[in-house]
């Protein structure tokens, strides 16, 4: 088969590398899987003891692997997630595709000449996945031999690359301090969430024993560690959550009341990039029930829970987190532990570090601390953009704020896709959905559209969710509340029906899930 001459790439084995590998098997390629760490996994290999599933596993499962009957939890803990993924690989015969302690350091675009890539008017050259007039090489540092002096780089050289790294790992975001006010005059420990979920839980239990400790953050691995934090060491050395904006945190039993509300009749109420006077129209009039929805649950979430009392009431509509990705869950007895002691909140604009703890403005004293744990999210568009030896590909991912043609292809960069990089509620789900046209488009069933033409979707895009969004806009994010409209232009793309339900009312309000699109590889 012509299919098997062809080498892809896919760099990560997280559960956007497994998808890719398993779906480009299908198709009859022999892809090459790289992965730094020793195991598959990607973030769920290395978290913290508490950690589970934030989406109901109905919406975080394969298409057509389902979660093993023994799993009764609605959110199964990180160990079950784990394991479900290691059976996931083994059933598709996916680890023999990996080399593992395998970190790819950088990729280059090997080509006759650059000025061939500016006069193309199609993709590559020809809009097909792969191209006569250049390759992709990979330098690869081996760090499997513990006998070798220093690790070992290799070079490999492939027709497609397809990057699964992931926005959650490797390169994280510290907050710049001024001289002399930074972790540098901290007597105590201070540590980014990564390297704490980094840790086996013995160590992280002994780490934070017995101490004082104060996370800094409001996202979901901030409200995590806190409350694992509060729950191990108890009101006799409570643990501090330091945050500057507050987010609605959502109990876990509401949750599926969100999932369900994911339906053809609530993305009738979101505008959509390039629509026509009749769709803006019904969005415009169906809107106010979104409006209505976003008020309800942020009422409800008031009048359980004593938001006002700790000053945790959100300044945005809840509507608004959900579209901007920014989704946490109300970890188990949080608020018992605020109770009875074990946790503080404060809520400030700055802080600094001194020898015994932190500086919080408004603040007259300093705030004591032994560990000042960091859960302020990664950079994740430095850490793809670093990926590229190019000075041009890398002008391409940080020059830009436009998200990428159907969330992983960027137009300017001909033979590689990126996967895992597009949030979304479940995030698997949608991931699949892309690793199957990715499949497609790379077996040949389809040609992707002009360069200018892919720009103007993605500009399309950009626009549309900017008016939206705003500030909050990011292009990692554009598709969240139009999951299935996203999911019929993969399917259109394909040559598939669209349209999964068996009958007018449940096309309409039904949600949609993993398993309405097991048939479309």
């Amino acid at each position: 088969m012509e299919s098997d001459k062809k080498r892809i790439a896919i760099i990560g084995a997280g559960i956007s590398g497994l998808m890719a590998c398993k779906y480009t098997l299908e198709k009859g390629f022999n892809p090459i899987v790289f992965e730094a760490r020793s195991g598959i996994g990607g973030v769920w290999s290395q978290t913290i003891e508490s950690t589970k599933l934030q989406t109901p596993k109905d919406f975080y499962q394969f298409s057509d692997f389902s979660w093993p009957r023994e799993v009764k939890e609605t959110y199964p803990d990180h160990t079950q997630v784990l394991e479900y993924l290691h059976a996931y690989a083994l059933h598709f015969n996916i680890l023999p595709r990996i080399k593992f302690n395998s970190k790819v350091t950088c990729i280059d675009y090997v080509t006759s000449s650059t000025a061939d890539l500016h006069s193309w008017d199609l993709w590559g050259g020809s809009g097909e996945p792969f191209s006569p007039w250049g390759k992709w090489r990979l330098t690869v540092r081996n760090g499997q031999n513990p006998s070798a002096s220093a690790p070992t780089d290799q070079v490999y050289q492939v027709d497609f690359v397809i990057l699964c790294m992931g926005r959650y790992s490797d390169l994280p975001n510290i907050p710049d301090f001024p001289l002399s006010k930074g972790p540098e005059v901290f007597n105590g420990k201070v540590l980014h969430s990564m390297d704490y979920a980094a840790m086996d839980d013995d160590v992280a239990a002994d780490l934070i024993k017995e101490k004082r400790v104060t996370v800094i953050g409001f996202q979901k691995s901030a409200v995590d560690i806190a409350a694992e934090v509060a729950n191990k060491n108890g009101a006799t050395h409570p643990c501090t959550l330091l945050f500057k904006t507050a987010h609605w945190i959502v109990p876990e039993y509401l949750l599926p009341l969100v999932f369900q509300g994911l339906n053809r009749f609530t993305e009738l109420m979101i505008h959509k990039p390039g629509e026509g006077f009749f769709i803006w129209l019904l969005a415009m009039l169906l809107s106010p029930l979104l409006w209505i929805f976003s008020m309800s649950i942020e009422c409800y979430l008031k009048y359980m829970y004593p938001l006002k009392k700790y000053n945790m009431v959100p300044t945005h509509r809840f509507l608004k987190q959900i579209s901007s990705c920014m989704f946490t869950v109300l970890p188990a007895n949080f608020y018992d532990r605020i109770k009875d002691g074990s946790l503080f909140l404060k809520k400030s604009q700055s802080f600094s570090f001194c020898r015994n703890g932190l500086i919080v403005q408004g603040e007259s004293k300093p705030l004591l601390s032994d560990i000042v744990i960091l859960a302020t999210g990664y950079k994740s568009e430095e850490k793809l953009k670093n990926m590229f030896s190019s000075t041009l590909f890398q002008k391409c991912i940080a020059e830009s704020s436009a998200p990428f043609y159907r969330e992983c292809i960027h137009p300017q960069i001909p033979q590689l896709a990126i996967l895992g990089y597009a949030d979304s509620p479940a995030i698997l789900y949608s991931t699949e959905m892309r690793s199957k046209w990715l499949a497609h488009f790379l077996a040949g069933n389809f040609r992707l559209p002009t360069i200018s033409k892919m720009e103007e979707d993605v500009m399309e895009w950009e626009k549309c969710k900017r008016r939206d969004e705003k500030e909050s806009y990011r292009r990692s994010c554009v598709s969240t509340l139009l999951q299935i409209y996203c999911n019929d232009q993969l399917c259109k793309d394909v040559g598939c029906n669209s349209r999964r339900k068996n009958w007018f009312l449940a096309e309409l309000f039904a949600a949609y899930g993993p398993k309405d699109y097991k048939d479309l590889s």
